[in-house]
C-alpha cells in the first residue's frame, strides 16, 4: 500500500508488554463525547480510516463507502475518534479547469461517515489528503498550492463547500484538519494559504473547530497560526528505521538492519527520553501559547517484528498520555494497524471475520 513516500520524522520508544487475556477484545462502554475548543483540545484516540485516502484505485486502500462496522467496533472497543484522510479527487476531477465540479454521491458517502460517528459517539475529523494544488503522495498536483492562486481559489471552494455540508453540527461530532503534511513549503507561505482556507470556513460556520499540521510533515509546530484559534496535528513515526522498515515507498528503508527498541538511527540513540526531547517538548512549547495538540498520525508498518513495535508504541502512549494528547493510529485495517495488518509473526484472533491483532489492540485500550 502506498501511503506516502516522504516522512523524514516521527518518534520511538520501549517498555515491556505483558501477556493479554483473552477478552482483551471485548466491548468497552462508549465513551461520552468531550466538547472541544482549539486551545485544549481533548484526548481522543482512534484511528484513520482509508476509504477515500486515494481516488480510482483497486488496490487495498479503494475508494468507496465507509463501513459503518468500523465506527462501532471503534466505539465498542473504548475509542471515540476517526480521522478520514481524504482526497479531493474521489468527488472532484484532478483536472484545474473541473476542479469546481463536485459529485454529489461520493461526497453522500463522506456525510454517511459523519452521521455513524454520531451514531456511535465517535467523533469525526475531516482531512484533505489531497487537496487542489498539493498532496505529500505522487502524483504531484498540476498547480502549486503555495504559489498559484488557482489552486488556492480550488481549494477554498472545496473547504468552503464542506463548511457548508457540515454547518450546524457540533463541534464534539465533526472537525476539520486542513492540509496533511505540508512540507517544501516556508511558514510565512503555509500560514497565508491555512488564513485563506480559515477565512472561507468562518464566512460560512464561524464557529467550527479547526486543526493544522505541523510544518515538515506534521512534526514541527507552527507559532505563525497561533492568532488564528486553531489546533495543531502532530506525527508519530520516528525514528523512521522503527516505524517503517522495509517500507516500500521509503528509499533504502530494505537495506536496513532489522530494528530493536531501543534504537541507533541517524548517529542518535533513541528511546524514551529521546522521544520525549524531539517530539514532546517542542509541542509543549506551543501549547503554552494556548493551542490544543493531537497526534493525528502514527503507527508501525508490519515488517517490524511486533514484540519491537510494540515495546516503541507503548513509550509512544505513555508519553501522550503524560502530556495530555489524543492520538490517531495510521490505520484501522491494514499493515499499520489492528485488523488485517498481515504480520507475519502474530497469533491473530478471528473477529467477525477479521483478523485481529488483540496484543496490539489491549496496549492501545491500556492507553
Amino acid at each position: 500500500m502506498h501511503r506516502r513516500q516522504f516522512i523524514r520524522t516521527s518518534m520511538t520508544a520501549a517498555a515491556g508488554i505483558g501477556q493479554l487475556s483473552a477478552g482483551s477484545a471485548m466491548e468497552k462502554p462508549k465513551p461520552t463525547l468531550p466538547d472541544p475548543q482549539p486551545g485544549n483540545l481533548p484526548r481522543w484516540r482512534g484511528f484513520n480510516l482509508l476509504e477515500k485516502f486515494v481516488a480510482g484505485t483497486s488496490g487495498p486502500v479503494p475508494e468507496g463507502p465507509y463501513h459503518e462496522r468500523d465506527f462501532e467496533w471503534i466505539a465498542n472497543w473504548g475509542f471515540n475518534f476517526v480521522r478520514l484522510p481524504m482526497s479531493y479527487r474521489c468527488w472532484a476531477p484532478g483536472d484545474p479547469v473541473r476542479w469546481t465540479e463536485l459529485n454529489e454521491r461520493v461526497l453522500k458517502e463522506v456525510d454517511r461517515a459523519v452521521k455513524y460517528g454520531r451514531r456511535h459517539g465517535v467523533h469525526t475529523n475531516l482531512n484533505l489528503h489531497r487537496i487542489p494544488g498539493y498532496c505529500v503522495n505522487p502524483p504531484a498536483e498540476p498547480l502549486n498550492l503555495w504559489t498559484d492562486e488557482r489552486a488556492l481559489e480550488a481549494a477554498v471552494f472545496h473547504w468552503k463547500h464542506l463548511a457548508e455540508r457540515y454547518k450546524g453540527r457540533p463541534n464534539r461530532e465533526v472537525s476539520f484538519d486542513l492540509i496533511n503534511e505540508p512540507a517544501n513549503v516556508d511558514e510565512a507561505s503555509y500560514v497565508r494559504v491555512i488564513k485563506a482556507l480559515v477565512d472561507a470556513i468562518r464566512s460560512v460556520d464561524p464557529d467550527r473547530l479547526i486543526i493544522a499540521d505541523g510544518l515538515q510533515y506534521g512534526t514541527q509546530p507552527v507559532y505563525g497560526l497561533t492568532g488564528m484559534n486553531l489546533g495543531q496535528s502532530t506525527r508519530g513515526y520516528m525514528p523512521m528505521n522503527v516505524s517503517h522498515y522495509q517500507a516500500s515507498w521509503v528509499p533504502m528503508s530494505s537495506e536496513w538492519p532489522a530494528p530493536a527498541w531501543p534504537t541507533n538511527w541517524m548517529n542518535v540513540t533513541w528511546n524514551a527520553n529521546t522521544l520525549r526531547s524531539f517530539a514532546i517538548e517542542p509541542w509543549r512549547k506551543l501549547q503554552e501559547k494556548g493551542v490544543g495538540v493531537h497526534v493525528g498520525e502514527w503507527g508501525c508498518f508490519n515488517r517490524t517484528p511486533h514484540d519491537v513495535a510494540l515495546r516503541w508504541m507503548e513509550d509512544q502512549l505513555k508519553l501522550w498520555k503524560e502530556a495530555g494528547w489524543g492520538w490517531s493510529l495510521w490505520n484501522f485495517r491494514g499493515e499499520f494497524g489492528v485488523l488485517n495488518s498481515g504480520r507475519k509473526d502474530v497469533a491473530y484472533q478471528e473477529y467477525k471475520g477479521q483478523q485481529l491483532d488483540e496484543k496490539m489492540l489491549a496496549l492501545l485500550q491500556t492507553y
